[in-house]
């Protein structure tokens, strides 16, 4: 009788509180307790079962779950790295993972493929001020132009060597030497179809035939040669004065000259023997200035600091002077290459 006195008893007690209403309001304030209830009394679970109303029974297993304060999905208890940041993705032991090493873990980490050293905003991404994919904190050249590829370095590479970076030159294959313009193309200022740096003449006039060095063949004797003899350039008798018929001749000469503009040129007046040394020589060095003249007013690409004028009079004659035709010869103006 005694025992069945117990069990009524303990009947009557569990009716009761099963009567008793939960509201909304205090169910924190009763998980807390059931939090506080599992670690200070840890054989109490099965009381919870007996004595808590039935239609909230998932309050005993709430409040017997193990605390995880940083919300990162693992258990205070085995939890190493407590005060995880929200977000991170964190291991085993709830230490926060960061593959690419720069200080922002996985999961808030905005550019999880930082290149190690860089540092990084707090989104994990490195700042890049010329926009060429090189953090600047590694980046070597840190003002490369846009559009330009670059190395690891962040420095331009220029496959062709033209001063014009990859990405950003328009013409990537340009031969060595040639002079290119802002988008990498070669310039070519005479249209010969040699580019302007490998073009030994680069003034040769429209529409003559020139070699693979953009010179004509007069051009190239020249060049070759070093010089240049006429005697169909002819003046008035013991006079310096050009007769007309000798500008066909200049025009000649002086499209020849504008090719190698870059050449140091002397004009050297030669004479036979006919009258006074002394003479001769004055009348040679201002038959050679009136060409010089001549060549730089009516050819304005020559530049005058590469022009020097000379006489050599009857001192270096190419034939005889005892006859007419040697004499003709020996009359005559040179323009010679100065070394």
């Amino acid at each position: 009788m005694k025992a069945l006195s117990v069990v009524l008893l303990l009947a009557a007690l569990v009716l009761t509180i099963a009567a008793i209403p939960v509201s909304a309001d205090n169910w924190s304030a009763q998980l807390e307790k059931q939090h506080a209830l599992r670690h200070d009394r840890p054989d109490s679970r099965a009381l919870c079962y007996i004595i808590w109303p039935f239609w909230s029974k998932c309050m005993c297993c709430a409040g017997y779950a193990e605390k995880d304060a940083d919300m990162d999905g693992v258990p205070d208890s085995r939890d190493k790295c407590p005060n995880t940041m929200k977000g991170c993705i964190v291991d085993r032991d709830g230490c926060p993972i960061d593959s690419d090493n720069d200080g922002v873990c996985d999961g808030v980490d905005r550019c999880p493929g930082t290149p190690s050293g860089a540092k990084v905003d707090a989104k994990g991404c490195p700042s890049d001020s010329d926009g060429d994919g090189v953090p600047d904190d590694i980046d070597r050249c840190p003002n490369t132009p846009a559009g330009a590829r670059v190395d690891a370095k962040g420095c331009p590479m220029d496959s062709d060597g033209d001063g014009v970076p990859d990405g950003a030159d328009r013409c990537p294959n340009t031969p060595k030497g040639c002079e290119v313009d802002r988008d990498g193309c070669p310039v070519d200022s005479d249209n010969d179809g040699v580019c302007d740096g490998l073009d030994r003449c680069p003034n040769t006039p429209t529409g003559m035939k020139v070699d693979e060095n953009g010179c004509t063949v007069e051009a190239k004797q020249f060049l070759d040669t070093g010089l240049i003899s006429t005697t169909k350039i002819l003046f008035d008798t013991g006079k310096s004065t050009l007769k007309p018929e000798s500008k066909a001749e200049l025009d000649a000469i002086g499209k020849i000259l504008i090719q190698v503009p870059d050449t140091k040129i002397q004009v050297a007046g030669h004479t036979d023997n006919v009258g006074s040394e002394k003479l001769n020589m004055k009348l040679s060095e201002e038959r050679a200035l009136a060409v010089k003249d001549y060549l730089l007013q009516n050819f304005p690409q020559l530049e005058a600091e590469h022009y020097s004028a000379r006489g050599y009079g009857e001192s270096k004659p190419i034939a005889s002077n005892d006859t007419k035709e040697g004499r003709a010869e020996n009359r005559r103006v040179e323009f010679a290459i100065v070394k």
